[in-house]
C-alpha cells in the first residue's frame, strides 16, 4: 500500500511518513446509587467527606461487599460492546500508596476481568469506517481527591469519590490518528449513555481517558515505546494531546534520541504534554487476589436476561432510520449521536399522521431548523421551546399540503417565540396554502403580461420557469401551492 492509500492520517516529516499507534483506557463511572463495595452514596457535589462509609475510609475490620447493580451495569456495557462476558472473574489488590487512597491499595481486576474482548465500529469523514478492538472491561474502585488550594501549608483530602465503581474499558492499540481517537471516545460515550451505565459527563470527571501514544515509521510492524497521557476529560483536548505528543516523539527519534516510557499530563493552556513520572509496569503493583472477596460468579441465564432487556443502540437505530424513513447515513448519524436527539426524533415520528410519507421531512426539520436554532441560541434539547409534538404538527401540515415550506418557517418562528398549537395558529392567522387555481390564476396572468422578455426566455429554456414560480410565491406571500403554480405556469407558457 502506498502512503497516499493509507486509510488513516500519516504524519509527514523530513525523513518520511510516520504512523501514530494509540490505545486507550477509558474510566467510566458506573451509574449506581451506591459505591462498588459499600452502601455510601455516589451523588455528586456533596460536602467533602459526607458520602464516606467505614469501608471507604478503610477502618480496621471493615469488609467489602459487592454491589450487584454495578455488576449488572458492567455486564450490560460488555453486551453493548459485543464483548465476551466472563461468568467467573476475580478481584485483585493493586498495591500503591497515595494519600487519597486510605486502604493503601485499589480493589481492581487484573488477569480475570468481568468482560473480555469486544469491538466498537466507527464512521469517519468521507464515508470511511474502522473497527476498534476492545481488549477487556474490568470493575474497580475510584480513589478520593486531594485539594491543594484550601490551605497554604496543608493538602486536604475528600473521600466522597473513594470506592465509587468505575469500569475501565481498555482498547487494543488499533487507533491510528487523532480523528479516530476522538471518534472512538465519542462513540463509546454514546453507547454508555444509551445503555444508561454511565452518564458520560466528562466535566464532572465521570468519563476520563488515559491515552497511550507511540510512533513508528509507516510500513513498520513493531510498536514503538509508548507514553501515557493521564486523565483526559475532553474529546478536543484528547485530539490536541495526541497531535502534540506524536510530533514530540518523532522529533526526538529523528534527532537520534529514544523515547522514555513515562506518564505525562496535557496542559491545555500551552497545548503540550509534560512529564509526570516514569511509567509503572504491572509487576510494580504486586497484584494478588483480594482475600476479602470471593471470585465473582454468575450464570449464563443472568447474562441472557440482561441481554434481552438491552435498549436499541446507536448503530441499530441508525440502520432502522435509513431503511424505514429513507434518511441519508449522515442525517441518521446526526440523530442517533446523542440519546436525547434520537428520542426527540422518535417522539416527532410518533406524532405524524403518515410516518412513511413524512419521516424524512421530519428529520430535515429536526436537524436543520430545530438543532440549528438550538445551537444558535445555546439551548439544550431538553429545554427546547418547540416540543416534539409541536414540530410533528408543523411537519404534518406541510406533508398534507395545508401550508408551504416557507409558511412553515414562519409558523415555526411563532411557536418558538409564543408557543401554541400549530394547527390552531394556522387557522387563526389565515396561514393556509392557496391551492385554488382560480385564486392563483390572476396573479400568474399579471406576471406573464408584465414580463414578455422572460416569457420568451422561458419558452427557449424551460428551466427558467423557476423565476416565474418565485415571483408568484412572492406575490402571494408564500401561500400559493408551489406545485400548483408550477403546473399552471407550464400550461400558460406552453412548455
Amino acid at each position: 500500500m502506498t502512503a497516499s492509500a493509507a486509510p488513516h492520517k500519516l504524519i509527514k516529516s523530513a525523513t518520511g511518513d510516520w504512523e501514530v499507534v494509540i490505545g486507550m483506557e477509558i474510566h467510566a463511572q458506573v451509574t449506581s446509587n451506591a459505591k462498588l463495595f459499600s452502601g455510601a452514596s455516589t451523588a455528586f457535589g456533596g460536602e467533602p467527606n459526607s458520602h464516606v462509609s467505614l469501608v471507604d475510609a478503610a477502618m480496621p475490620g471493615m469488609l467489602p461487599v459487592i454491589n450487584e447493580e454495578c455488576v449488572r451495569q458492567a455486564v450490560r456495557t460488555g453486551l453493548g460492546l459485543n464483548a465476551k462476558i466472563n461468568l467467573r472473574s476475580v478481584f485483585d489488590r493493586k498495591n500503591y500508596f497515595y494519600p487519597d487512597s486510605p486502604q493503601g491499595y485499589q480493589i481492581s481486576q487484573y488477569k480475570s476481568p468481568i468482560v473480555g474482548e469486544g469491538e466498537v465500529s466507527l464512521e469517519l469523514d468521507g464515508g470511511r469506517s474502522v473497527t476498534i478492538g476492545i481488549e477487556r472491561l474490568h470493575l474497580e474502585q475510584d480513589a478520593g481527591k486531594l485539594l491543594h488550594d484550601q490551605s497554604p501549608t496543608m493538602s486536604y483530602v475528600d473521600l466522597n469519590r473513594c470506592g465509587v465503581a468505575l469500569m475501565e474499558i481498555v482498547s487494543k492499540p488499533d487507533i491510528r490518528d487523532a480523528e479516530q481517537a476522538k471518534a472512538y471516545v465519542t462513540k463509546l460515550r454514546s453507547i454508555l449513555r444509551y445503555l444508561g451505565t454511565c452518564d458520560g459527563d466528562m466535566e464532572k470527571g465521570n468519563l476520563r481517558a488515559d491515552v497511550n501514544v507511540s510512533v513508528r515509521r509507516y510500513g513498520e510492524t513493531a510498536f514503538g515505546t509508548r507514553c501515557e497521557i493521564k486523565n483526559m476529560n475532553s474529546v478536543n483536548f484528547i485530539g490536541q494531546a495526541i497531535e502534540y505528543e506524536a510530533r514530540r516523539q518523532i522529533e526526538i527519534i529523528e534527532d537520534g534520541g529514544s523515547i522514555d516510557q513515562e506518564t505525562r499530563l496535557f496542559d491545555p493552556n500551552k497545548g503540550e504534554t509534560r512529564s509526570m513520572r516514569s511509567k509503572e509496569e504491572a509487576h510494580d503493583y504486586r497484584y494478588f487476589p483480594d482475600p476479602d472477596l470471593l471470585p465473582l460468579e454468575f450464570s449464563q441465564a443472568f447474562v441472557d436476561d440482561l441481554k434481552a432487556q438491552l435498549p436499541e443502540l446507536p448503530d441499530e437505530k441508525k440502520s432502522r432510520f435509513i431503511t424505514g424513513f429513507g434518511l441519508s447515513p449522515y442525517d441518521a448519524s446526526v440523530l442517533v449521536a446523542e440519546r436525547e436527539s434520537a428520542e426527540f426524533y422518535e417522539t416527532v415520528l410518533s406524532g405524524l399522521a403518515d410516518k412513511a410519507r413524512d419521516g424524512k421531512l421530519a428529520a430535515n426539520w429536526v436537524i436543520n431548523e430545530l438543532f440549528g436554532r438550538l445551537n444558535k441560541e445555546g439551548v439544550e434539547i431538553a429545554a427546547s421551546p418547540v416540543s416534539a409534538e409541536q414540530l410533528a404538527a408543523i411537519v404534518d401540515l406541510i406533508g398534507e399540503g395545508t401550508i408551504s415550506g416557507k409558511i412553515a418557517k414562519d409558523l415555526f418562528e411563532i411557536v418558538w417565540r409564543e408557543g401554541g398549537d400549530p394547527r390552531a395558529l394556522v387557522e387563526a392567522r389565515g396561514m393556509k396554502q392557496v391551492t385554488d387555481l382560480g385564486a392563483i390564476e390572476k396573479v400568474v396572468d399579471d406576471i406573464i403580461a408584465a414580463n414578455p422578455d422572460k416569457v420568451e426566455q422561458a419558452k427557449a429554456k424551460p428551466q427558467l420557469v423557476g423565476w416565474f414560480v418565485g415571483q408568484v410565491m412572492k406575490s402571494s406571500g408564500g401561500k400559493a401551492n408551489p406545485q400548483a403554480v408550477n403546473d399552471l405556469l407550464k400550461s400558460k407558457l406552453g412548455i
